[in-house]
């Protein structure tokens, strides 16, 4: 295996550690901003767990494509290297560019499914309200229909022949 054969695929570890960090702060993120009652939150564990999977096929993926799937020593340190490098310098611009985007895209599309949701619930009740109107004769008319009926068998049964 060459030299630069070597090089590259260092620098593709570098890179698969520098897309975990990213991937795993933007999972932190997600669960930090969850409710404590959500079903994210409470299996966290488990999704970091499937998540850190995936990112190790990936990363094997990488190798594939590079090495032919040939796994060195230097590769996790190479790995460990890029998500330190992630740290160290990219952290605070994709936490800027990911608030930007929470505040830009996902709050007014988020704002906007609930204002639908909203929208269809109140023409629910909307509904429910002009049919509660208009059978509040007939129910009326039902409950003291009964009452006045159940009264009258009274009368009728417990009359003296």
């Amino acid at each position: 295996m060459s030299l630069s054969v070597q090089f590259f695929s260092l620098l593709a570890m570098i890179g698969t550690g520098i897309v975990a960090g990213v991937i795993m702060d933007l999972f932190g993120t997600i669960i930090a901003a969850c409710d404590r009652r959500s079903f994210i939150r409470r299996r966290a564990l488990w999704f970091e767990l499937v998540v850190w999977i995936l990112l190790g096929i990936g990363a094997f993926w990488i190798l594939m494509i590079v090495r032919d799937g040939a796994w060195r020593m230097y590769d996790p340190v190479a790995q460990v290297c890029g998500m330190f490098f992630y740290v160290a310098i990219f952290h605070y611009p994709f936490r800027l560019i990911g608030r930007v985007l929470l505040l830009v895209v996902i709050r007014p599309v988020w704002y906007a499914i609930r204002l639908v949701w909203l929208l269809i619930q109140r023409i629910n009740q909307v509904f429910v309200y002009i049919l509660s109107l208009i059978l509040s004769p007939v129910v009326l008319l039902l409950k003291n229909g009964r009452k006045f009926l159940q009264n009258k068998y009274r009368l009728l049964y417990n009359r003296k022949q």
